[in-house]
């Protein structure tokens, strides 16, 4: 049986300071095959604010990352929608094992989780803002407030600046 394609491909290679990576792709990012489409979303305008790329770049532009030294990924890669509309397991052990594998492959210098579940579920266990105690190889591993529109409650533009800051500097 064929390998179902990925609503969103990851946008990889090795050798990237950071990975930005949430837990799918939602609703309008896999309507208009863009990582963070929605409108409202902040994370375009946050990559930018945490000087991690020199101009705020559209959705569209998201393969322009890697010349910045960035990169995307999702925990669930087949499967699309806010997490509580998720198949079960999407974000379980298997899509956890997969992203791992994938991680490990590229070795960038930062995995930043772009909403604590993504974290919490890679992780298994409660996790807050800021830098993880565990890496994955040489990997450090960061949870970030989620830049969705769904979000705005836990939102802190502080924790990305930090991120880029760590990015800077590796």
């Amino acid at each position: 049986m064929a390998k179902k394609n990925p609503i969103l491909p990851d946008l990889l290679a090795p050798g990237l300071r950071i990975v930005f990576c949430g837990t799918a792709a939602g609703t309008v990012s896999a309507a208009r095959g863009h990582y963070y489409a929605h409108p409202q979303n902040k994370f375009w305008r946050a990559l930018h604010a945490a000087a991690l790329t020199p101009r705020l770049l559209r959705p569209d532009e998201f393969p322009e990352l890697l010349t910045f030294g960035i990169g995307l990924t999702d925990i669930a890669k087949h499967v699309s929608g806010m997490d509580k509309e998720l198949p079960p397991r999407s974000l379980g052990n298997a899509a956890c094992a997969d992203l791992r594998q994938r991680i490990a492959a590229h070795q960038p210098s930062l995995l930043a989780f772009t909403s604590l579940t993504a974290a919490r579920n890679f992780l298994g266990r409660p996790v807050s803002f800021g830098p993880q105690p565990e890496t994955l190889g040489g990997t450090e591993i960061w949870a970030l407030p989620s830049p969705s529109p769904i979000a705005q409650w836990n939102w802190d533009e502080k924790w990305w600046r930090q991120v880029g800051e760590a990015a800077a500097h590796a």
